[in-house]
Protein backbone atom coordinates (compact mmCIF):
# COMPACT_ATOMS: atom_id res chain seq x y z
CA UNK A 1 0.00 0.00 0.00
CA UNK A 2 1.22 3.42 -1.33
CA UNK A 3 1.99 5.99 1.70
CA UNK A 4 -0.32 8.28 0.30
CA UNK A 5 -3.03 5.81 0.93
CA UNK A 6 -2.34 5.08 4.29
CA UNK A 7 -2.43 8.53 5.34
CA UNK A 8 -5.81 8.72 3.40
CA UNK A 9 -6.86 6.11 5.56
CA UNK A 10 -5.26 7.05 8.47
CA UNK A 11 -7.07 10.79 8.38
CA UNK A 12 -10.30 8.96 8.12
CA UNK A 13 -9.91 6.87 10.75
CA UNK A 14 -8.75 9.40 12.97
CA UNK A 15 -11.95 11.62 12.07
CA UNK A 16 -14.23 8.49 12.54
CA UNK A 17 -12.49 7.93 15.77
CA UNK A 18 -13.36 11.38 17.19
CA UNK A 19 -16.64 11.45 15.73
CA UNK A 20 -17.42 7.78 17.80
CA UNK A 21 -16.23 9.59 20.94
CA UNK A 22 -17.59 13.23 20.77
CA UNK A 23 -20.98 11.53 19.97
CA UNK A 24 -20.98 9.68 23.19
CA UNK A 25 -20.40 13.11 24.69
CA UNK A 26 -23.08 14.98 22.68
CA UNK A 27 -25.69 12.57 22.46
CA UNK A 28 -25.91 11.89 26.12
CA UNK A 29 -25.25 15.90 26.84
CA UNK A 30 -27.43 17.46 24.36
CA UNK A 31 -30.14 14.92 24.69
CA UNK A 32 -30.71 14.27 27.84
CA UNK A 33 -30.43 18.10 28.51
CA UNK A 34 -32.86 18.82 25.43
CA UNK A 35 -35.42 16.21 27.48
CA UNK A 36 -35.30 18.64 30.14
CA UNK A 37 -37.16 21.26 27.68
CA UNK A 38 -40.23 20.75 28.73
CA UNK A 39 -39.17 20.93 32.77
CA UNK A 40 -37.81 24.41 32.09
CA UNK A 41 -40.98 25.13 30.09
CA UNK A 42 -43.42 23.76 32.50
CA UNK A 43 -41.74 25.27 35.94
CA UNK A 44 -40.19 28.78 34.83
CA UNK A 45 -42.06 31.92 33.41
CA UNK A 46 -41.53 33.30 29.98
CA UNK A 47 -39.96 36.53 31.57
CA UNK A 48 -37.70 34.22 34.51
CA UNK A 49 -36.87 32.17 30.44
CA UNK A 50 -36.01 35.32 28.91
CA UNK A 51 -33.55 36.67 32.05
CA UNK A 52 -31.39 33.34 31.76
CA UNK A 53 -31.59 33.45 28.18
CA UNK A 54 -29.92 36.52 28.25
CA UNK A 55 -27.17 35.63 30.57
CA UNK A 56 -26.02 32.57 28.65
CA UNK A 57 -25.75 34.57 25.28
CA UNK A 58 -23.89 37.04 27.23
CA UNK A 59 -21.26 34.32 28.14
CA UNK A 60 -20.81 33.38 24.90
CA UNK A 61 -19.39 36.91 23.38
CA UNK A 62 -17.43 37.51 27.31
CA UNK A 63 -15.30 34.49 27.41
CA UNK A 64 -13.51 34.33 24.14
CA UNK A 65 -13.45 37.86 24.21
CA UNK A 66 -11.96 38.47 27.54
CA UNK A 67 -9.89 35.16 27.39
CA UNK A 68 -8.31 36.49 24.30
CA UNK A 69 -9.33 33.28 22.63
CA UNK A 70 -7.27 31.09 24.80
CA UNK A 71 -8.89 28.10 24.49
CA UNK A 72 -8.73 28.24 20.52
CA UNK A 73 -5.36 28.75 20.58
CA UNK A 74 -4.54 25.53 23.39
CA UNK A 75 -6.39 23.82 20.96
CA UNK A 76 -4.37 24.91 17.82
CA UNK A 77 -0.72 24.81 19.88
CA UNK A 78 -1.66 21.61 21.76
CA UNK A 79 -1.83 19.29 18.70
CA UNK A 80 1.06 20.47 17.31
CA UNK A 81 3.39 20.71 20.10
CA UNK A 82 3.17 17.77 21.83
CA UNK A 83 5.78 18.87 24.46
CA UNK A 84 4.95 21.89 25.18
CA UNK A 85 1.35 20.89 26.81
CA UNK A 86 2.01 21.92 29.97
CA UNK A 87 2.96 25.72 29.47
CA UNK A 88 0.16 25.56 27.27
CA UNK A 89 -2.17 24.85 30.22
CA UNK A 90 -0.57 27.45 32.23
CA UNK A 91 -0.55 30.26 30.07
CA UNK A 92 -4.47 29.72 28.99
CA UNK A 93 -5.04 29.60 32.92
CA UNK A 94 -3.74 32.75 33.53
CA UNK A 95 -5.65 34.38 30.96
CA UNK A 96 -8.59 33.08 32.14
CA UNK A 97 -7.91 33.95 35.49
CA UNK A 98 -7.24 38.05 34.36
CA UNK A 99 -10.78 37.71 33.00
CA UNK A 100 -12.58 36.39 36.10
CA UNK A 101 -10.95 39.83 37.79
CA UNK A 102 -11.88 41.70 35.71
CA UNK A 103 -15.95 40.35 35.35
CA UNK A 104 -15.72 40.56 39.15
CA UNK A 105 -14.31 43.79 39.37
CA UNK A 106 -17.14 45.43 36.93
CA UNK A 107 -19.92 43.40 38.38
CA UNK A 108 -18.73 45.00 42.09
CA UNK A 109 -18.83 48.65 40.51
CA UNK A 110 -22.35 48.18 38.57
CA UNK A 111 -23.59 47.23 42.30
CA UNK A 112 -23.56 51.75 42.84
CA UNK A 113 -26.22 51.80 40.32
CA UNK A 114 -28.43 49.16 40.09
CA UNK A 115 -31.42 47.80 42.60
CA UNK A 116 -30.94 45.01 44.91
CA UNK A 117 -32.92 42.86 42.77
CA UNK A 118 -30.37 42.96 39.62
CA UNK A 119 -27.58 43.04 42.21
CA UNK A 120 -28.76 39.53 42.81
CA UNK A 121 -28.64 38.56 39.06
CA UNK A 122 -25.39 40.70 38.65
CA UNK A 123 -23.51 38.41 41.40
CA UNK A 124 -25.21 34.77 40.08
CA UNK A 125 -23.69 36.25 36.41
CA UNK A 126 -20.37 36.54 37.80
CA UNK A 127 -20.57 32.91 39.40
CA UNK A 128 -21.96 32.00 36.08
CA UNK A 129 -18.65 33.44 34.34
CA UNK A 130 -16.01 32.44 36.28
CA UNK A 131 -17.35 28.55 36.69
CA UNK A 132 -18.01 28.46 32.34
CA UNK A 133 -14.68 30.39 31.62
CA UNK A 134 -12.90 27.57 33.01
CA UNK A 135 -14.79 24.64 32.10
CA UNK A 136 -14.79 25.87 28.44
CA UNK A 137 -11.22 26.27 28.27
CA UNK A 138 -10.13 22.81 29.81
CA UNK A 139 -13.10 21.07 27.12
CA UNK A 140 -10.82 22.86 24.41
CA UNK A 141 -7.38 22.28 26.19
CA UNK A 142 -7.84 18.59 26.55
CA UNK A 143 -9.33 18.89 23.00
CA UNK A 144 -5.87 20.27 21.54
CA UNK A 145 -3.87 17.73 23.71
CA UNK A 146 -6.02 14.68 22.06
CA UNK A 147 -7.42 13.45 25.26
CA UNK A 148 -10.87 12.95 23.81
CA UNK A 149 -11.90 10.90 26.40
CA UNK A 150 -11.30 13.39 29.06
CA UNK A 151 -13.40 16.19 27.22
CA UNK A 152 -16.29 13.20 26.88
CA UNK A 153 -16.28 12.68 30.51
CA UNK A 154 -15.98 15.94 31.64
CA UNK A 155 -19.24 17.11 29.13
CA UNK A 156 -21.19 13.82 30.50
CA UNK A 157 -20.70 14.53 34.30
CA UNK A 158 -21.66 18.42 34.04
CA UNK A 159 -24.86 17.33 32.01
CA UNK A 160 -25.99 14.49 34.62
CA UNK A 161 -25.09 17.11 37.42
CA UNK A 162 -26.93 19.70 35.73
CA UNK A 163 -30.42 17.13 35.23
CA UNK A 164 -29.89 16.11 39.40
CA UNK A 165 -29.31 19.47 40.57
CA UNK A 166 -31.90 20.83 38.10
CA UNK A 167 -34.66 18.04 39.74
CA UNK A 168 -33.68 18.86 43.28
CA UNK A 169 -34.14 22.86 42.54
CA UNK A 170 -36.79 23.36 40.22
CA UNK A 171 -39.17 20.33 41.23
CA UNK A 172 -38.17 20.16 44.94
CA UNK A 173 -36.80 23.08 46.43
CA UNK A 174 -38.87 25.05 43.41
CA UNK A 175 -36.88 28.20 43.58
CA UNK A 176 -37.27 28.68 40.03
CA UNK A 177 -34.30 30.85 37.99
CA UNK A 178 -32.06 31.10 40.97
CA UNK A 179 -32.05 27.22 40.63
CA UNK A 180 -31.71 26.90 37.27
CA UNK A 181 -28.54 29.08 37.17
CA UNK A 182 -27.41 27.53 40.51
CA UNK A 183 -27.50 23.76 38.82
CA UNK A 184 -25.13 25.15 35.72
CA UNK A 185 -22.63 27.04 38.64
CA UNK A 186 -22.55 23.87 40.04
CA UNK A 187 -22.26 21.51 37.14
CA UNK A 188 -19.29 23.74 35.49
CA UNK A 189 -17.01 23.35 38.65
CA UNK A 190 -17.89 19.83 39.62
CA UNK A 191 -17.20 18.77 35.46
CA UNK A 192 -13.79 21.57 35.83
CA UNK A 193 -12.71 19.40 38.89
CA UNK A 194 -13.39 15.68 37.04
CA UNK A 195 -11.15 17.00 33.88
CA UNK A 196 -8.48 18.40 36.10
CA UNK A 197 -7.96 14.97 37.84
CA UNK A 198 -8.11 13.04 35.25
CA UNK A 199 -6.10 15.28 32.97
CA UNK A 200 -3.27 15.42 36.19
CA UNK A 201 -3.85 10.97 36.03
CA UNK A 202 -2.92 11.28 32.99
CA UNK A 203 0.73 13.11 33.47
CA UNK A 204 -1.03 16.57 31.66
CA UNK A 205 -1.14 18.74 34.00
CA UNK A 206 2.02 17.54 36.28
CA UNK A 207 4.20 20.15 34.86
CA UNK A 208 2.96 23.68 34.45
CA UNK A 209 6.37 25.56 33.26
CA UNK A 210 5.89 29.24 31.69
CA UNK A 211 7.12 29.78 27.88
CA UNK A 212 6.99 33.77 27.04
CA UNK A 213 7.51 32.84 23.24
CA UNK A 214 4.53 30.00 22.97
CA UNK A 215 2.66 32.75 25.17
CA UNK A 216 3.43 35.47 22.86
CA UNK A 217 2.33 32.95 19.74
CA UNK A 218 -0.86 32.05 21.63
CA UNK A 219 -1.61 35.87 21.96
CA UNK A 220 -0.97 36.30 18.11
CA UNK A 221 -3.15 33.47 17.40
CA UNK A 222 -6.33 34.28 19.39
CA UNK A 223 -6.24 38.05 19.66
CA UNK A 224 -7.42 38.39 16.04
CA UNK A 225 -10.01 36.08 16.94
CA UNK A 226 -11.41 38.45 18.53
CA UNK A 227 -13.46 39.37 15.73
CA UNK A 228 -14.43 36.20 14.35
CA UNK A 229 -15.78 34.82 17.75
CA UNK A 230 -17.28 38.57 18.17
CA UNK A 231 -18.85 38.37 14.79
CA UNK A 232 -20.14 35.41 15.65
CA UNK A 233 -21.47 35.63 18.72
CA UNK A 234 -23.63 38.96 16.89
CA UNK A 235 -25.00 36.62 14.38
CA UNK A 236 -26.17 33.50 17.11
CA UNK A 237 -27.12 36.38 19.84
CA UNK A 238 -27.67 39.92 19.19
CA UNK A 239 -31.06 39.23 17.83
CA UNK A 240 -31.47 38.36 21.39
CA UNK A 241 -30.86 41.85 22.79
CA UNK A 242 -33.36 43.50 20.54
CA UNK A 243 -35.83 41.23 21.02
CA UNK A 244 -35.62 42.20 24.86
CA UNK A 245 -35.38 45.82 24.00
CA UNK A 246 -37.98 46.12 21.44
CA UNK A 247 -40.66 43.29 22.81
CA UNK A 248 -39.84 42.53 26.10
CA UNK A 249 -38.65 39.77 28.56
CA UNK A 250 -41.21 37.99 28.02
CA UNK A 251 -41.30 37.49 23.83
CA UNK A 252 -37.28 36.94 24.39
CA UNK A 253 -38.12 33.57 26.75
CA UNK A 254 -40.61 32.76 23.84
CA UNK A 255 -37.89 33.71 20.97
CA UNK A 256 -34.84 32.11 23.23
CA UNK A 257 -36.77 28.64 23.49
CA UNK A 258 -37.59 28.40 19.81
CA UNK A 259 -33.94 28.07 19.51
CA UNK A 260 -34.29 24.82 21.51
CA UNK A 261 -35.61 22.65 18.28
CA UNK A 262 -32.44 24.39 16.25
CA UNK A 263 -30.52 22.75 19.27
CA UNK A 264 -31.40 19.27 17.66
CA UNK A 265 -29.36 19.97 14.68
CA UNK A 266 -26.72 21.50 16.60
CA UNK A 267 -26.30 18.58 18.41
CA UNK A 268 -24.55 16.88 15.02
CA UNK A 269 -22.54 20.02 13.98
CA UNK A 270 -20.91 20.32 17.07
CA UNK A 271 -20.07 16.07 17.49
CA UNK A 272 -18.71 17.13 13.80
CA UNK A 273 -17.26 20.51 14.15
CA UNK A 274 -15.02 19.17 16.97
CA UNK A 275 -13.73 16.56 15.31
CA UNK A 276 -13.66 18.66 12.42
CA UNK A 277 -11.32 20.99 13.98
CA UNK A 278 -8.65 18.80 15.22
CA UNK A 279 -8.39 16.91 11.81
CA UNK A 280 -8.58 20.02 9.57
CA UNK A 281 -5.12 21.19 11.84
CA UNK A 282 -3.79 17.75 11.56
CA UNK A 283 -4.20 17.34 8.00
CA UNK A 284 -4.22 21.02 5.96
CA UNK A 285 -0.70 20.02 4.59
CA UNK A 286 -1.06 16.72 3.41
CA UNK A 287 -0.96 16.28 -0.62
CA UNK A 288 -4.60 15.15 -0.64
CA UNK A 289 -6.19 17.56 1.57
CA UNK A 290 -8.45 19.39 -1.17
CA UNK A 291 -9.90 15.99 -1.50
CA UNK A 292 -10.35 14.99 1.87
CA UNK A 293 -12.34 18.80 2.64
CA UNK A 294 -14.35 18.15 -0.68
CA UNK A 295 -15.50 14.87 0.59
CA UNK A 296 -16.44 15.99 4.11
CA UNK A 297 -17.99 19.38 2.88
CA UNK A 298 -19.92 17.74 0.61
CA UNK A 299 -21.00 15.14 2.98
CA UNK A 300 -21.41 17.42 5.77
CA UNK A 301 -23.67 19.70 3.52
CA UNK A 302 -25.79 17.02 2.75
CA UNK A 303 -26.24 15.57 6.38
CA UNK A 304 -27.21 19.16 7.46
CA UNK A 305 -29.37 20.13 4.72
CA UNK A 306 -31.54 16.36 5.04
CA UNK A 307 -31.72 16.59 8.71
CA UNK A 308 -33.16 20.08 8.98
CA UNK A 309 -35.56 19.21 6.01
CA UNK A 310 -36.88 16.72 8.43
CA UNK A 311 -37.02 19.20 11.43
CA UNK A 312 -39.02 21.69 9.33
CA UNK A 313 -41.50 18.88 8.74
CA UNK A 314 -41.99 17.54 12.07
CA UNK A 315 -41.64 20.78 13.87
CA UNK A 316 -45.06 20.83 14.89
CA UNK A 317 -45.39 17.66 16.92
CA UNK A 318 -41.80 18.05 18.20
CA UNK A 319 -42.89 21.69 19.64
CA UNK A 320 -46.22 19.81 20.92
CA UNK A 321 -43.68 18.48 22.95
CA UNK A 322 -41.36 20.17 24.01
CA UNK A 323 -42.97 23.80 24.51
CA UNK A 324 -45.92 24.29 27.08
CA UNK A 325 -48.15 26.83 27.68
CA UNK A 326 -47.36 29.98 26.26
CA UNK A 327 -44.48 28.72 25.07
CA UNK A 328 -46.12 26.89 22.39
CA UNK A 329 -45.79 30.06 19.68
CA UNK A 330 -42.20 29.54 19.65
CA UNK A 331 -42.89 27.05 16.84
CA UNK A 332 -43.11 29.62 14.02
CA UNK A 333 -39.70 30.81 15.02
CA UNK A 334 -38.00 27.60 14.29
CA UNK A 335 -37.45 26.38 10.22
CA UNK A 336 -35.27 30.18 9.74
CA UNK A 337 -33.48 29.61 13.00
CA UNK A 338 -32.61 25.87 11.45
CA UNK A 339 -31.74 27.18 8.10
CA UNK A 340 -29.22 29.17 9.98
CA UNK A 341 -27.90 26.75 11.63
CA UNK A 342 -26.87 25.15 8.22
CA UNK A 343 -25.53 28.32 6.91
CA UNK A 344 -23.21 28.65 10.64
CA UNK A 345 -22.27 25.08 10.44
CA UNK A 346 -20.82 25.58 6.54
CA UNK A 347 -19.01 28.38 8.15
CA UNK A 348 -17.58 27.14 10.98
CA UNK A 349 -16.67 24.39 8.47
CA UNK A 350 -14.88 26.91 6.04
CA UNK A 351 -13.13 28.85 9.27
CA UNK A 352 -11.42 25.60 10.39
CA UNK A 353 -9.20 25.24 7.28
CA UNK A 354 -8.77 29.05 7.19
CA UNK A 355 -7.33 28.66 10.95
CA UNK A 356 -5.58 25.93 10.09
CA UNK A 357 -3.47 27.86 8.16
CA UNK A 358 -3.41 30.68 10.44
CA UNK A 359 -5.63 32.82 9.14
CA UNK A 360 -8.05 34.44 11.33
CA UNK A 361 -8.40 37.66 9.69
CA UNK A 362 -10.43 36.40 6.68
CA UNK A 363 -12.97 34.66 8.73
CA UNK A 364 -12.79 38.05 11.24
CA UNK A 365 -14.09 39.89 8.19
CA UNK A 366 -16.90 37.09 7.27
CA UNK A 367 -18.24 37.13 10.30
CA UNK A 368 -17.89 40.76 11.20
CA UNK A 369 -19.69 41.57 7.33
CA UNK A 370 -22.33 39.09 8.88
CA UNK A 371 -22.61 40.95 12.04
CA UNK A 372 -23.23 44.07 10.83
CA UNK A 373 -25.83 42.59 8.03
CA UNK A 374 -27.06 40.84 11.01
CA UNK A 375 -27.86 44.04 13.30
CA UNK A 376 -29.28 46.01 10.66
CA UNK A 377 -32.02 43.53 9.45
CA UNK A 378 -33.31 43.01 13.25
CA UNK A 379 -33.54 46.49 13.74
CA UNK A 380 -35.15 47.16 10.45
CA UNK A 381 -37.82 43.88 10.94
CA UNK A 382 -38.00 43.45 14.14
CA UNK A 383 -40.14 46.61 15.04
CA UNK A 384 -42.68 45.41 12.09
CA UNK A 385 -42.56 41.50 12.52
CA UNK A 386 -41.65 41.29 16.30
CA UNK A 387 -39.83 37.84 16.77
CA UNK A 388 -40.37 36.59 13.40
CA UNK A 389 -38.21 39.41 12.17
CA UNK A 390 -35.34 38.45 14.61
CA UNK A 391 -35.53 34.89 13.11
CA UNK A 392 -34.69 35.99 9.41
CA UNK A 393 -32.60 38.53 10.16
CA UNK A 394 -30.37 35.55 11.88
CA UNK A 395 -30.93 33.02 8.58
CA UNK A 396 -30.29 35.87 5.99
CA UNK A 397 -27.18 37.60 7.91
CA UNK A 398 -25.49 33.43 8.21
CA UNK A 399 -26.42 32.79 4.54
CA UNK A 400 -23.98 35.86 4.02
CA UNK A 401 -21.62 35.05 6.37
CA UNK A 402 -20.99 31.21 4.50
CA UNK A 403 -21.16 33.05 0.54
CA UNK A 404 -17.76 35.31 2.09
CA UNK A 405 -16.18 32.50 3.79
CA UNK A 406 -16.60 30.09 0.55
CA UNK A 407 -15.04 33.19 -1.58
CA UNK A 408 -11.95 33.51 0.93
CA UNK A 409 -11.43 29.48 1.58
CA UNK A 410 -10.20 29.09 -2.16
CA UNK A 411 -7.15 30.81 -1.40
CA UNK A 412 -5.90 27.05 0.02
CA UNK A 413 -8.44 24.88 -0.91
CA UNK A 414 -11.09 24.26 -4.00
CA UNK A 415 -14.21 22.44 -2.86
CA UNK A 416 -15.33 20.85 -5.27
CA UNK A 417 -18.85 20.91 -5.17
CA UNK A 418 -21.90 21.57 -7.38
CA UNK A 419 -22.72 25.32 -5.83
CA UNK A 420 -25.93 25.52 -7.69
CA UNK A 421 -27.44 22.24 -6.64
CA UNK A 422 -26.65 22.97 -3.15
CA UNK A 423 -28.17 26.90 -3.32
CA UNK A 424 -31.18 24.94 -4.88
CA UNK A 425 -31.20 22.54 -1.96
CA UNK A 426 -31.46 25.59 0.57
CA UNK A 427 -33.83 27.53 -1.63
CA UNK A 428 -36.54 23.78 -1.67
CA UNK A 429 -35.59 24.04 2.62
CA UNK A 430 -37.08 28.05 2.07
CA UNK A 431 -40.21 26.51 0.37
CA UNK A 432 -40.74 24.21 3.17
CA UNK A 433 -40.26 26.94 5.69
CA UNK A 434 -43.03 29.34 4.34
CA UNK A 435 -45.32 26.08 3.88
CA UNK A 436 -45.49 25.43 7.35
CA UNK A 437 -45.37 29.01 9.13
CA UNK A 438 -47.71 29.91 6.33
CA UNK A 439 -50.11 26.82 6.85
CA UNK A 440 -50.94 26.55 3.19
CA UNK A 441 -53.63 23.29 2.25
CA UNK A 442 -51.84 19.96 1.83
CA UNK A 443 -48.73 21.69 3.73
CA UNK A 444 -47.68 18.23 5.39
CA UNK A 445 -48.43 16.79 1.70
CA UNK A 446 -46.39 19.40 0.16
CA UNK A 447 -43.77 19.92 2.75
CA UNK A 448 -43.07 15.55 2.06
CA UNK A 449 -42.88 15.81 -1.38
CA UNK A 450 -40.00 18.73 -1.37
CA UNK A 451 -38.12 16.80 1.63
CA UNK A 452 -38.13 13.58 -0.92
CA UNK A 453 -36.68 15.80 -2.92
CA UNK A 454 -33.98 17.09 -0.44
CA UNK A 455 -33.06 13.08 0.33
CA UNK A 456 -32.76 12.44 -3.36
CA UNK A 457 -30.44 15.16 -4.40
CA UNK A 458 -28.08 14.57 -1.08
CA UNK A 459 -27.91 10.66 -0.25
CA UNK A 460 -25.40 9.96 -2.59
CA UNK A 461 -22.65 12.23 -0.66
CA UNK A 462 -23.83 10.68 2.84
CA UNK A 463 -23.55 7.10 2.11
CA UNK A 464 -19.94 7.91 -0.09
CA UNK A 465 -18.24 9.21 3.14
CA UNK A 466 -20.11 7.13 5.65
CA UNK A 467 -18.59 3.55 3.82
CA UNK A 468 -15.45 5.52 3.43
CA UNK A 469 -15.64 6.01 7.55
CA UNK A 470 -17.23 2.57 8.05
CA UNK A 471 -13.92 1.06 6.24
CA UNK A 472 -11.54 3.54 7.85
CA UNK A 473 -12.99 1.51 11.45
CA UNK A 474 -13.04 -1.95 9.99
CA UNK A 475 -9.70 -1.98 9.36
CA UNK A 476 -8.42 -0.26 12.80
CA UNK A 477 -10.49 -2.76 14.25
CA UNK A 478 -9.17 -5.71 12.24
CA UNK A 479 -5.82 -3.98 13.14
CA UNK A 480 -5.90 -4.78 16.17
CA UNK A 481 -7.14 -8.68 16.12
Amino acid sequence: MSGSGEKTKSRYRYLADNIALFTISNFVSKILVFLLVPLYTGVLTTYEYGIADIMQVTLLLLVPMLTFNMGEAALRFGIENTEMRGSILKIGLSFVFRADAIVVGLCIVSFAFVSATVKWYVLLFALLYITNSLYEYLILYFQGCEEVPIVVTGSVFSTLITIVSNIVFLLVIKTGLNGYIFSQIIAFTSASAIMMILGRRAGIVNELSEDNELKNRMLSYGTPLIAYSTGSWINNAADRYIVLALCGAAVNGVYGVAYKIPAILMVFQRIFAQAWQMSATKSYKDEKSAEFFTDMYRTYNSFMVILCGLLILIVNPVAAFLFKKDFYEAWMYVPPLLISVIFGALTGFLGSICLAYKDSKSMGIATGIGAVANVAMNLALIPYFSAMGAAVATAVSYALMWSLAYKFVRKYVVIENNLLSDVFGYLILVAMSVAMIGGIPWKYAVCTILFAVIVLMNIKDVKKIAEKLFIAVRVKLNGKR
